[in-house]
């Protein structure tokens, strides 16, 4: 077992670290405004969203979400220098903690396909794959009316 990390809400003066973090991380995409994204969550169950300290240095983080069907995990992050020291469980864990709390029966991610070390990550703390599809639809810039 690695570290004890500190695992506490979100604070507003979290945010450019947090976008840091999730750049490192290689999560940030042109097509996510990770600023935008995070003033979204804060708008739906800000109290799911979770940061992680080492030594007073934001290290980790989680946006989780229930809509009282299935839990979600999003932008679940870990420093690159901070990886591979059950940092990643520690945080899953809580997010997970704080949804079966909520009254979340399930919780659903999605993976990107090109990262095969998360999907391993995910399937040694018990997760599996389901036999769904998952689709999506960008509604910011979309025209079509449907």
């Amino acid at each position: 077992m690695g570290p004890e990390m500190r695992i506490r809400p979100f604070r507003l003066e979290d945010e450019d670290a947090v976008v840091a973090l999730w750049t490192r991380c290689g999560l940030v995409r042109p097509v996510n405004d990770p600023h935008k994204d995070i003033q979204r969550k804060l708008q739906v169950r800000p109290d799911l969203y979770l940061v992680g300290e080492l030594d007073g240095h934001l290290v980790a983080s989680v946006l989780a979400g229930y809509e009282g069907h299935r839990g979600w995990l999003n932008y679940v992050a870990v420093d690159p220098e901070h990886q591979r020291k059950g940092l990643a469980r520690q945080i899953v864990t809580e997010a997970k903690n704080r949804l079966r709390e909520a009254g979340c029966p399930k919780i659903n991610l999605q993976i990107r396909s090109s990262t095969p070390g998360v999907i391993e990550f995910y399937r040694r703390i018990g997760y599996s794959v389901d036999d769904v599809v998952s689709m999506g639809k960008r509604l910011e810039g979309d025209r079509t009316g449907t």
